[in-house]
């Protein structure tokens, strides 16, 4: 009944999701925060070159993002949003309290993306097309 064109479809679904969630994300940090925020954060958090790690956040969630929805690409940004969580994880929410610091958002969304970097992005993708 469940063959490999649901699993595919569940791929897309997870895909799309996980997509709009860093897009969002990544559009909040270029559009509502600016690089000068983000750096502030990641230097007040104790990022190494806040400048250079906001610039290249901010890309890799958003375009990472429309990446993922499209299906253009999947593996690629996703290891590429795995290291942002990851880095997340261990900077942020580990050190600060993982359930209380929402830890685990952060948790979910490398799950999703680890499974899209193994997996590939399933149906409905523009690549596919």
């Amino acid at each position: 009944m469940f063959n490999g064109k649901w699993q595919s479809c569940g791929l897309a679904v997870l895909r799309i999701a996980v997509g709009a969630v860093f897009l969002t994300h990544g559009y909040q940090k270029i559009f509502k925060m600016h690089l000068g925020g983000v750096a502030g954060f990641f230097g007040h958090i104790g990022i190494p070159l806040p400048m250079l790690a906001a610039i290249v956040v901010m890309v890799v969630e958003f375009v990472g993002g429309i990446l993922l929805i499209t299906g253009l690409a999947t593996r690629i940004p996703a290891v590429l949003l795995a290291i942002d969580m990851i880095v997340a994880l261990l900077v942020v929410h580990l050190r600060n309290g993982y359930l209380k610091s929402g830890g685990e958002l952060p948790f979910l969304l490398l799950a999703s993306v680890i499974c899209l970097a193994l997996a590939g992005g399933g149906a409905g993708s523009i690549k596919r097309a």
